[in-house]
């Protein structure tokens, strides 16, 4: 007979899938405000964090051994998602900009030393859904090779929406409004692709995951019973596929699903967790595609942390 707590619980037991990098940055104290969010460039070795707070730079660059390296500044208001985004001959970092100043409300690319390459929205103008180019407070960004970008525009502000838009920043689909039906979003805080063409939402204060269809933008279906006790902040796939690492800001843990392959979505298993400290706060995380490891960026300890698969 099955036990409840096996059911509900199949990693117990089960060996720790990932272990703490203890000496990962080798210098901490570049960390001088929140951190709330870090991209991969798994290309180039490098790990980019986005930090707030007064006179502290915005965007901090460390080498993955975890050497400090530089940080730039400009133009950086509130950065609330970060993304790398890599081709043959070049990579970018994006970053959603969520401050209520003359920089905020957009979506912005840099170069890796940090000059402003692209600006999508306006500036300092919080806009509604009715243009889809006018962003309020849009939380995460994730670009696929192809330069194709997927925008989740709804950390809190009037819109709760997913974008898609083609590489030259033109709206190949558009969903979600306010609501807790199907295709509707309470905060989309969190956007990422698996390798069968299907886009992931956290839909945070829904408790949620929602997934799409990356052509067409259909809905395809949602996840909602691993996230009765905290909504999904975060949603990123391990280097193979298999699993989806899901940061929960309030119960301080990742959580680790099995990925449906190819078909139907299905319900979420939970295979197993990481129990972080209290207060930690895990905001939004990325996942190196190379080697596997996960970096955390948690707003209460204000740190980043390196976690390797064993």
């Amino acid at each position: 007979v099955l036990k409840a707590y096996d059911y509900f619980s199949p990693w117990r037991g089960q060996q720790q899938m990932y272990k703490l990098d203890i000496g990962w940055p080798k210098s901490p104290e570049h960390f001088t405000g929140q951190t709330f969010c870090v991209a991969v460039d798994s290309l180039h070795g490098l790990v980019y964090v986005g930090q707030r707070g007064e006179n502290v730079p915005k965007v901090l660059v460390f080498s993955e051994e975890g050497y400090f390296l530089y940080s730039w500044n400009d133009t950086v208001e509130m950065p609330h998602g970060i993304f790398v985004w890599n081709t043959l001959t070049d990579s970018s970092v994006w970053i959603t900009d969520v401050g209520t100043g003359k920089y905020g409300h957009t979506v912005k690319q840099y170069s890796p030393l940090g000059k402003l390459l692209q600006v999508l929205g306006t500036p300092g103008n919080a806009g509604s859904s009715l243009i889809p180019l006018q962003f309020d407070q849009p939380a995460e960004i994730f670009v696929e090779e192809t330069g194709d970008i997927y925008v989740v525009d709804g950390d809190g502000g009037m819109n709760n929406r997913l974008l898609k838009l083609s590489n030259d920043y033109k709206e190949i689909w558009l969903t979600g409004t306010n609501g807790s039906g199907i295709g509707q979003f309470k905060i989309p805080h969190s956007v990422t692709l698996d390798a069968f063409g299907r886009v992931w939402v956290a839909d945070r204060d829904n408790k949620r995951i929602q997934v799409f269809d990356k052509v067409t933008g259909e809905w395809l279906g949602s996840w909602s019973s691993c996230f009765s006790e905290d909504g999904p902040y975060s949603v990123r796939f391990t280097a193979d596929y298999k699993y989806l690492i899901v940061a929960q800001l309030n119960m301080n843990r990742l959580a680790i699903l099995a990925a449906p392959p190819v078909g139907s979505i299905g319900d979420c298993v939970m295979v197993h967790t990481i129990q972080l400290a209290d207060e930690t706060k895990p905001h939004l995380v990325d996942v190196d595609m190379k080697s596997g490891v996960i970096y955390v960026a948690e707003i209460g300890a204000q740190q980043v942390q390196k976690y390797v698969p064993l």
